[in-house]
């Protein structure tokens, strides 16, 4: 049985990464999200995901509840387990991580396929304060880390500007991955 690809989804905070998962689903069915488990606190939402405290967290890692975990940004995410259940249904898989773990994510599931997302950085400054889920010192932290480059080593990147129209960065993202039929 083949087992679908894993898309990993990367770009600093502001770039659009759940608008573009969001528009990737939408326009082909085929292809599905993995919800993340987050310790982030009530009252900062964002996308839909499966909110725990970090000692609840930090359980699920003992008990293996997690393919891939890791910390940034002062909180831990993971994703969980059942990832591999999901490669078996689906076209692809749509999973939002930190350009930190992706090495890491490749060597688990294999087949991963990296969209780096970009912006231009006033485009970033405007999208993170319109969001407002940070301080103005931790969208400051953010946007300073908007230029880490991807590690070496990965094997398939598609790299897209999502500085202006989603659809277009939908449509250079789809091309990309044309070859797997996504």
């Amino acid at each position: 049985m083949t087992l679908a690809p894993v898309i990993a989804v990367v770009g600093p905070s502001g770039v659009g990464k759940d608008s573009v998962m969001d528009a990737l689903v939408a326009r082909k069915p085929g292809i599905q999200r993995v919800r993340r488990v987050i310790t982030r606190p009530k009252g900062e939402e964002g996308e839909d995901f499966d909110r725990v405290s970090v000692e609840i967290f930090e359980k699920m890692v003992q008990d293996g509840t997690f393919a891939l975990h890791w910390k940034a940004h002062g909180l831990h995410y993971g994703i969980p387990i059942e990832i591999a259940k999901q490669r078996q249904s689906a076209d692809a898989l749509l999973v939002n991580l930190s350009r930190s773990v992706l090495l890491s994510a490749q060597d688990v599931f294999g087949d991963l396929i990296v969209v780096s997302l970009t912006a231009d950085p006033k485009v970033l400054a405007q999208r993170l304060s319109v969001r407002g889920r940070e301080s103005a010192s931790d969208q400051a932290r953010r946007l300073e880390r908007a230029g880490i480059a991807l590690p070496d080593g990965l094997n398939r990147v598609i790299e897209v500007d999502n500085s202006g129209p989603l659809e277009v960065a939908i449509t250079k993202i789809l091309v990309g991955l044309q070859p797997e039929r996504a």
